[in-house]
């Protein structure tokens, strides 16, 4: 059976904006090594493996990066479920079930939009890394911490977070997957908080929309603004929108997403 490429920008309502990802339909598993050969192939944040299960409305979902496979990718499976109701797979009114790495996440639908519920997570407060010393002034950073993919920097405004030029070595040698950077918003910009991603130890030298970093930014900012439900805008060359409502021990991470162009491999 011909296996069917999708590629398709997530966190945004436009073409060449947001984050691509590549999403495949398969009828049944492809080797571990045709699945990452592929995804270095195509060179983009993740690809997308989506097979059907026995229960109705469930799908296995797998993600891999250029060089390694993902345990949680939040615009792959924002993809995937927009994959999955444009080729009529499922009718895009009942929500989807993933079955994942990171266990089950589920993704509804309502219009254009689509509102994924992922884990939240918590962050766990400590100092700057040693590696990224001296890359702000002291009286720039708020707050920083670890979670268990993310080196987190909470710096004192949107500007700082826009204007940084990463040092990628330097972010490397942490030892985390991704550095998370993020700020409130200036006030008046449709946001609440920005953030911006960058993952050299997992291929991606920066991550144009990230949505599992909400997982963490999300109850974070709730907590220091006061807002159960943000808006969050990702400051990539490409830039996102995402919509992020914490409820409890999970975050509800919304946006839109468009079809690029559609295939099969030979």
């Amino acid at each position: 059976m011909p296996v069917s490429l999708t590629w398709v920008d997530a966190f945004t309502d436009r073409p060449f904006a947001g984050n691509p990802a590549g999403v495949c339909l398969l009828e049944e598993p492809l080797a571990d090594s045709t699945m990452q050969s592929l995804a270095a192939e195509l060179g983009i944040a993740e690809t997308a493996f989506v097979t059907p299960t026995t229960t109705t409305g469930t799908f296995g979902l797998r993600w891999f990066s250029p060089l390694v496979e993902i345990d949680l990718c939040g615009h792959a499976t924002l993809a995937s479920a927009h994959v999955l109701r444009a080729h009529h797979v499922i009718d895009g009114t009942t929500p989807v079930t993933f079955d994942t790495r990171s266990g089950p996440l589920r993704a509804a639908f309502a219009g254009d939009l689509i509102e994924l519920d992922f884990p939240a997570e918590t962050l766990t407060e400590g100092p700057l890394p040693d590696a990224l010393a001296g890359e702000w002034d002291a009286g720039t950073i708020a707050a920083a911490g670890t979670t268990s993919f993310f080196a987190v920097v909470v710096l004192a405004s949107e500007t700082a977070v826009r204007q940084y030029r990463p040092d990628l070595g330097a972010i490397a040698a942490t030892g985390a997957k991704a550095l998370l950077l993020t700020a409130a918003a200036d006030a008046g910009s449709g946001a609440d908080y920005v953030l911006r991603v960058f993952g050299p130890n997992v291929g991606i030298d920066e991550d144009p929309a990230t949505g599992s970093a909400q997982c963490v930014a999300g109850p974070y900012w709730s907590a220091v603004l006061g807002r159960p439900e943000m808006v969050a805008r990702q400051l990539s060359l490409r830039g996102a929108v995402l919509y992020v409502r914490p409820e409890g021990n999970r975050v509800r991470i919304g946006g839109n997403a468009v079809t690029v162009f559609t295939g099969h491999l030979c």
